[in-house]
């Protein structure tokens, strides 16, 4: 691996080495306050800024899953969620991209060698973020069927163009997932800003760039085995959705309150909102708090098939992780439109209008009734196990 070079003038600073689940939620939550700040002044730009991305990279919060033998500190996948979704509130962008990069990471522990682990392990203590350019949603392969990777000599050369990602943009490693030559799932990481050309947009361009063969991941080993890849990759997604959900539910509160204000003509009262306002708020602080524990829970059986990766553990955590995304998901659009419902004027922000839009497009990408709800009947009623590889549910 120390043949791949690695462009440093991205990160100008120092990448911090947390050292403890307590230090990595405080970070969170102080980049957390920085990231509001940034969001409100960048709405209008659909991704991150350059210099939000190297502050993410700085703070060392893109290292926290990193397993211990290889430097990081030992994590639950419970804390995992909790600075996911704190993140997201703050801003739903940034919360997409660390999301994409601990899925990245964990596609390298479950398939990565050894000598991969310790290089790109050791890449992401230093700073660096992954992202992964996938297939369409609905394809019946997680390959991208518009790349190709074949043998060239000693390496492969990689041909195609991805999907816009958000994160691609301001990666430094973009994992590309297609088929080889014997139709074997494979993920070719290629280093942003070689030989492949991108767009603002985040789509990946790749023109025939070469790739050294150990910069190629058999990704195929997930399917021939229980693994906890798609269990945490829904736990990812589900705590993603949870900040999107707690950012509107807060937007909703203040709106309400200042609405009620407004309607105030002379004299004092002391509550906000009618009956109506009152109730639905009251029914999402239910939801937003059982979505909470549920995640959580998610997580902890994450944790536990990890250390023991038995085919009854990886079920336990799919069936789990698979819930939480159902429950995470509608709640996330049911805050959006109760934004937009109570908010009344403030509705028309842009920001909020983004805000909700981008909700509805992740729901109608992710058919979670369907595809969720389907896949625990089927565990329940006809004992049919979830798949527990990186397909998830």
């Amino acid at each position: 691996m120390d043949r791949i070079p690695h462009a440093t003038g991205r990160i100008s600073q120092l990448t911090a080495r947390l050292a403890s689940e307590e230090e990595a939620i405080a970070t969170a939550n102080q980049f957390a306050c920085r990231y509001r700040e940034m969001a409100s002044a960048s709405d209008k730009c659909r991704h991150p800024s350059g210099s939000e991305s190297d502050a993410l990279s700085q703070s060392g919060l893109l290292a926290i899953t990193v397993p211990p033998e290889y430097g990081g500190i030992d994590i639950s996948n419970a804390v995992l969620a909790k600075i996911t979704s704190i993140l997201s509130q703050a801003d739903a962008r940034i919360g997409r991209i660390v999301e994409n990069h601990f899925y990245i990471l964990e596609t390298l522990r479950t398939d990565g060698t050894q000598e991969q682990k310790r290089y790109f392990f050791a890449r992401a203590l230093a700073g660096d973020r992954f992202a992964s350019v996938p297939s369409e949603r609905g394809s019946k392969t997680p390959a991208n069927e518009d790349i190709t990777i074949t043998r060239d000599g000693l390496g492969y050369r990689v041909n195609g163009c991805g999907g816009e990602i958000a994160s691609a943009a301001f990666a430094d490693w973009i994992a590309i997932v297609a088929l080889n030559e014997e139709d074997r799932l494979t993920i070719a990481f290629v280093q942003h800003g070689t030989e492949e050309t991108g767009t603002a947009s985040g789509a990946a361009v790749l023109d025939h760039v070469y790739i050294h063969a150990d910069a190629v991941v058999a990704h195929y080993k997930s399917f021939e085995r229980p693994t906890t890849l798609g269990a945490l990759g829904q736990v990812l997604e589900a705590s993603v959705d949870l900040g999107i959900a707690r950012r509107s539910f807060s937007q909703v509160i203040e709106s309400t309150k200042m609405h009620s204000r407004s309607s105030v003509h002379g004299g004092t009262h002391e509550s906000s909102g009618d009956a109506r306002s009152i109730t639905r708020i009251g029914a999402l602080a239910v939801r937003l708090e059982a979505v909470t524990a549920l995640i959580e829970s998610a997580g902890l059986k994450v944790d536990i098939a990890q250390i023991e990766t038995t085919e009854e553990n990886v079920t336990a955590a799919a069936l789990a992780a698979g819930a939480a995304k159902i429950l995470t998901s509608e709640i996330a659009i049911d805050a959006a439109e109760a934004l937009v419902e109570l908010a009344a004027a403030s509705a028309a922000d842009a920001g909020l209008t983004r805000l909700r839009q981008e909700t509805g497009i992740r729901a109608q990408l992710d058919p979670a009734h369907r595809r969720y709800h389907a896949a625990l009947g089927q565990y329940h009623l006809n004992g049919i196990t979830p798949p527990s590889s990186g397909l998830g549910l």
